[in-house]
């Protein structure tokens, strides 16, 4: 199967169960595919946790979901070690993190120290604990929802912590005729909707992620859409609306979720409407609008968006 069926099949799966969220479905398998974490955030009740059960059901591989509250220790997600009386020896004992699908639930509900022991293990695939490093199982993706940072009890994530996600995407409120569809098709479950009693069944596995993880990196990029993303990117840092502009590495994650998209298209090479697509998601948690725009209610998407438009497109 080429990666395109990979692409049909696992969807086919999640909208079984999803219903209106095509955006957000492209992009969160973009990531799995790109070797990327993906953020989910939106208000309680939109189903970004079914979202990641969904697709962690339709995929055969290791999965594990922490709750992060206040009160989560770096070590309960990481693991630690344990002296046995056998051997007279410390042995390291391996955290919800060592899997191959992380489910990270409310992640700004937990402490930056809490936080920050996801970094390691999302940046260099592996965690460190008493100066040995252990490896974490390949294909190895998190995925985390937040809630608006509006909403009581929640702590903003550190630029560091969010630069470690490829895309940020934004799960809104479905339109009315999905909306419908969900009261329909989920009403008899009392809202506690599961994906096993959906039919939903695994139909890929990490053998199939790994490969066509190698099939996107061979994805051809014309250096004339190069140019265009280094354009874009550029013009970030030099957009006086923006107090933080975006990084090389965010270039990186802009090109890999348009290699992605355009996979899913059926090409293997990627056109400007593929990187605009991924635009937004890949930058809007890297920038910071500077308080001079905020002061005039200008949002980082708002900005993001004008900035796009000021960018001429290769042809």
């Amino acid at each position: 199967m080429s990666l395109e069926d990979h692409y049909q099949a696992i969807r086919g799966e999640i909208t079984k169960v999803i219903f209106g969220q095509d955006e957000v479905v492209d992009l969160a398998l973009a990531s799995l595919f790109s070797s990327g974490h993906v953020l989910l955030e939106g208000p309680p009740g939109v189903a970004k946790t079914l979202l990641v059960r969904t697709i962690a059901a339709a995929l055969s591989l290791d999965y594990r979901r922490v709750q992060m509250t206040p009160d989560l220790l770096p070590i309960d997600i990481t693991g630690s070690s344990l002296y046995r009386e056998d051997t007279r020896t410390f042995e390291f004992r391996p955290g919800p993190v060592f899997t191959n699908f992380l489910l990270a639930d409310e992640i700004n509900r937990a402490s930056a120290r809490t936080q920050s022991a996801l970094l390691e293990a999302m940046q260099e695939l592996s965690v460190t604990y008493d100066g040995v490093s252990h490896p974490l199982p390949q294909p190895f993706l998190t995925f985390a929802t937040q809630n608006p940072i509006e909403q009581e009890g929640t702590y903003p994530l550190p630029l560091a912590q969010l630069d470690r996600f490829m895309f940020k995407v934004d799960v809104s409120y479905p339109g009315p005729e999905d909306e419908e569809r969900i009261l329909r098709e989920h009403h008899a479950t009392g809202g506690t909707s599961n994906p096993a009693w959906m039919h939903v069944k695994p139909v890929v596995g990490p053998e199939e992620i790994l490969q066509a993880r190698a099939t996107i990196r061979q994805t051809h990029v014309r250096e004339e859409v190069i140019g265009y993303v280094r354009r874009l990117v550029q013009a970030t840092r030099n957009d006086d609306a923006l107090a933080v502009g975006a990084s090389p590495r965010a270039g990186l994650m802009l090109l890999m979720g348009a290699k992605s998209l355009a996979r899913f298209a059926g090409r293997d090479f990627v056109i400007p409407d593929d990187i605009k697509a991924a635009f937004l998601p890949v930058m809007r948690h890297r920038v910071v609008p500077a308080a001079s725009a905020e002061l005039e209610g200008a949002t980082a998407d708002a900005i993001l968006a004008n900035l796009v438009e000021a960018i001429e497109v290769p042809r």
